[in-house]
């Protein structure tokens, strides 16, 4: 289960209650037409690690692996056509846009605005966990918004201006891996004020997506038309709409898969900005070894003539490596961590130790950690479908060997699907899922360009950089610049203090209701 669900307040679990598939239907049943004014503009935007999922699910019981984008598409078809969705996306962009933003703000603290290490703040269940069990942890925690957030602002702040609706006019539903994103999405620093709505309205599982398809009698299995068309983004001159795609001259770039981890992928983004920007890239090299499992790796880069250690970093995923990143990270801090799941504190601070020059470098602390509450990290998040197999029993339960006892199936029949256990976390599962995620998408034939536009558009990751300065100047309202704006451009002063808002957040200690010892991790 996700790390937070096993100690929620009461509060937070009539908030979990409150959003649901169920809620969903509620909401879409009530909803006035269109010419209505109370109509409020239905979008729904899914999280790679829940497509994912989904296409797991579906290529164990397929001759043929589903891709992604396959799944996005029957996804879009569904909730468009099925359920009355206005528009369908990916998060994988503002994904993009956090970890644009998350590198500017480690550039920062690294010129002194801020703590280090700086740990990942995407997980909402490590961040209530360290709101309530580690406080000292907090001015460490980046305050960059984690990609469903964004992709919260992105709908309402952003394209709402697009199709001329103020964010209450907005209803937003993000499809998750995980349940403490309901959590997340109920902060207070994603509610607006001044329209009385929240950035996501609605925060759904993969297994309450699968029983909105269920309900409505939706085979997620079934093709559909250009599932595998690639939508290109046409404000950027390009032209490739699937039909089973809205035209949306506003679309965004779409399954941007960025390399590193299938949990976001903020270490690699790091280490690669740090590379790409040093004078002499290849003069580093980059080295990892395996702490205790490959839930818990550290990465170093060092100059290769000089051995100088650049930076350092890890990636922790789990509980129990959770806990032992805490307890270096305020020992080689020198600030007084809390002992246990109750968050009292200990009487010892960490003491920095002095060693030769050589020591200090091979025991440098970290400059950054990616941090994630789950084993193996989201795609084994707890709203995940669970592994699925060839039932062995009947309908009553007994074991059954079918073709001992003769029985044979047609080409098109298939035994019936059944869990191999109730069990969260089953390992052999979740490597499906993450083969799933990084299965190859598929490459359809190059589009002829445009009349007057060039042959070369770069990869889908500049396109994507091009897109974000886009939306950085006009959703924060920059005063012209000669040139094009790229996300570290420095805007002016209204334009920072509102890109700070649009993209950064802030945690605060809170008093748990639980004690720590009675709680089943």
């Amino acid at each position: 289960m996700p790390l937070n669900s096993g100690c929620i307040t009461s509060a937070e679990s009539v908030l979990i209650t409150m959003q649901s598939h169920a809620e969903v239907l509620n909401f879409l049943e009530n909803n006035p037409p269109p010419p209505s004014c109370h109509y409020r503009f239905p979008v729904i935007s899914i999280a790679p690690q829940s497509l994912a999922s989904l296409a797991a699910s579906l290529s164990s019981s397929s001759s043929q692996p589903v891709s992604l984008l396959q799944v996005l598409r029957r996804v879009s078809v569904f909730c468009r056509d099925v359920l009355g969705f206005e528009h369908v996306y990916d998060t994988t962009f503002a994904r993009h846009i956090s970890l644009l933003e998350h590198a500017k703000e480690f550039a920062e603290r690294k010129s002194g605005e801020g703590k280090l290490p700086m740990l990942a703040s995407a997980c909402p269940g490590w961040v209530c966990y360290a709101e309530k069990t580690h406080a000292e942890m907090l001015p460490f925690i980046s305050r960059t918004k984690s990609p469903q957030q964004v992709m919260g602002t992105l709908v309402k702040e952003w394209l709402g201006t697009k199709w001329n609706k103020t964010p209450d006019q907005i209803y937003h539903i993000t499809v998750m891996p995980c349940y403490d994103k309901k959590l997340e999405a109920s902060r207070q620093d994603f509610y607006n004020e001044a329209y009385a709505t929240r950035d996501v309205d609605c925060v759904i599982t993969t297994g309450e997506l699968q029983l909105l398809m269920q309900d409505k009698g939706w085979d997620l299995s079934i093709p559909v038309a250009d599932e595998n068309v690639p939508c290109l983004p046409p404000s950027l001159g390009l032209a490739q709409t699937p039909t089973t795609v809205a035209a949306d001259p506003q679309a965004f770039p779409e399954l941007l898969m960025h390399p590193g981890t299938s949990s976001g992928s903020y270490l690699q983004s790091l280490i690669s900005t740090i590379i790409s920007s040093a004078p002499d890239p290849g003069a580093l090299e980059l080295t990892t070894q395996n702490v205790r499992s490959a839930d818990y790796e550290e990465y170093t880069l060092t100059h290769r003539e000089t051995g100088q250690v650049v930076f350092r970093g890890a990636k922790c995923y789990g509980f129990r490596n959770l806990q032992n990143v805490v307890r270096k990270v305020g020992r080689d801090a020198g600030v007084q961590v809390g002992r246990g799941a109750a968050g009292r504190l200990a009487g010892v601070r960490g003491r920095a130790v002095r060693k030769g020059a050589a020591a200090v470098q091979e025991d440098r602390g970290y400059d950054y950690v990616e941090v994630m509450a789950c084993p193996s990290g989201c795609v084994n998040g707890g709203g995940q479908l669970r592994p699925v197999q060839q039932a062995q029993t009947d309908a009553e339960g007994l074991s059954r060997d079918w073709q001992e006892s003769g029985v044979s199936l047609g080409a098109e029949e298939s035994l019936p699907a059944a869990p191999i256990s109730a069990k969260w976390g089953d390992k052999e599962w979740t490597k499906k899922v993450e083969a799933a995620y990084w299965r190859t998408l598929p490459t359809p034939p190059p589009t002829p360009p445009a009349e007057g536009k060039p042959s070369n558009l770069g990869s889908p990751f500049e396109l994507a950089d091009e897109f974000a300065g886009r939306v950085l100047r006009e959703i924060t309202k920059a005063a012209p610049l000669e040139g094009k704006i790229e996300w570290t451009t420095k805007l002016d002063d209204k334009a920072e203090s509102r890109r700070q808002r649009l993209f950064r957040t802030q945690y605060r200690a809170v008093e748990s209701e639980v004690v720590g010892l009675a709680v089943k991790w």
